[in-house]
């Protein structure tokens, strides 16, 4: 199947769905949780939300799990429209980034410092409970650089100023936790205090782009700190564990293309290269590591399984970021070609996973759907 067949089926499907779905971690947004004891329990909690993450079988249904809004999810489908724009200007895409950026406005999380987003489900991980629509720095710096996107093919100026105030959420509200020269880590939330180098690091890409409009020094100082305090813990081969926790000690292959991206976004628009050697290194490990001859995108480091839709998407837009993928360009058609094959519903949507034993096909709205049509978008500007 092309690659314009495949996008054009996962389109149709998104717009059927009319952008809603499920998410892998939306388990606690049952009445199971929601309305009995057992919905106080930290253990039950998190037992709970990992069993309807790992299942094959969609339970949400069964349980009163109903599809939603995911914030994240319509950031990522808003800069998919807007690439998409760019490269062929259509109405219809217009008409999608109006939609979906009034939406997205609308669902932001109020109380904080400036525009902030979190996800429509509690949330229980090892590390943290966050509370339905709980701010992230993860959620916020996605919405806010499509919007930002969203500015520059609308000219709406509310979409700019939006994005803009998000810099004082993430500046005022996160947590920072320092080391003795005096670089920091952005906590995940404002509700806890750990490490998680991707996170810190989108922070530090959208205070970068949103310097771009303001000018403000001070978003570059800061950046240059969070990414100093990060890349101290790059190991020698090039790889970042998650982050600083024992139990974060895993590497993987996603949240490594968005330790690349935000880097090199700072490197670029700042015009400071002193972590060039840091990105070519993280490059060549990211290469090396996380994809077979045949386009099996490996998790970890050390795994092949699960073989999640996550990785072949972030792939396409690491190196089209970096701007290295036309000439990675036979890794790219390999990996989509595969991805395509063995985890492309005939409807259109994309499964969750593949493991050794068995699959899950739910169809996640953000985690798949947004994300391979977010990764689409850029293979097709690339080709430009």
């Amino acid at each position: 199947m092309s690659f314009e067949k495949s996008f054009n089926k996962l389109k149709l499907w998104c717009e059927k769905e009319s952008f809603k779905g499920w998410d892998p971690y939306d388990g606690l947004n049952s009445w199971v949780i929601q309305k009995t004891i057992l919905g106080r329990s930290r253990f039950f909690r998190l037992v709970w939300i990992q069993v309807f993450k790992r299942s094959p079988f969609n339970l949400r249904k069964i349980v009163g799990v109903k599809k939603g809004y995911n914030p994240k999810g319509l950031g990522l489908f808003i800069t998919g429209y807007c690439n998409l724009y760019e490269s062929n200007p259509k109405s219809e895409y217009l008409e999608k980034i109006i939609e979906l950026s009034d939406k997205v406005i609308k669902l932001q999380t109020l109380g904080y410092s400036g525009a902030c987003w979190g996800y429509n489900f509690d949330w229980q991980a090892r590390a943290f409970f966050q509370p339905y629509g709980t701010p992230t720095v993860v959620a916020t710096s996605f919405i806010s650089s499509a919007l930002i996107d969203a500015y520059k093919v609308t000219k709406n100026k509310q979409y700019l100023e939006t994005a803009i105030s998000s810099s004082k959420f993430i500046l005022k509200d996160l947590n920072r936790t320092y080391d003795d020269a005096g670089n920091f880590s952005f906590s995940y939330s404002p509700l806890d205090k750990t490490q998680v180098f991707n996170a810190s690091l989108l922070g530090v890409k959208l205070l970068t782009q949103i310097y771009e409009y303001t000018k403000d020094k001070n978003l570059l100082i800061e950046a240059e700190k969070a990414i100093k305090y990060v890349c101290s813990f790059q190991q020698k081969n090039g790889a970042w564990a998650y982050g600083t926790l024992p139990y974060h000690q895993w590497i993987d292959n996603f949240h490594t293309g968005y330790n690349l991206e935000c880097i090199y976004t700072y490197q670029i628009i700042s015009g400071d290269n002193q972590f060039s050697e840091n990105i070519d290194l993280g490059l060549l490990y990211y290469l090396e590591t996380f994809f077979s001859k045949e386009g099996i995108s490996k998790y970890y480091s050390n795994s092949v399984y699960p073989i999640d839709i996550h990785a072949p998407a972030q792939l396409v837009v690491t190196l089209s970021k970096l701007k290295v993928l036309i000439e990675n360009k036979d890794l790219v058609d390999k990996v989509l070609n595969w991805s395509i094959n063995n985890m492309q519903s005939q409807e259109g949507y994309f499964y969750y996973q593949k493991n050794k034993f068995f699959n899950s096909k739910i169809p996640y709205i953000r985690w798949a759907q947004a994300w391979m049509f977010y990764s689409f978008s850029y293979y097709f500007k690339s080709q430009k």
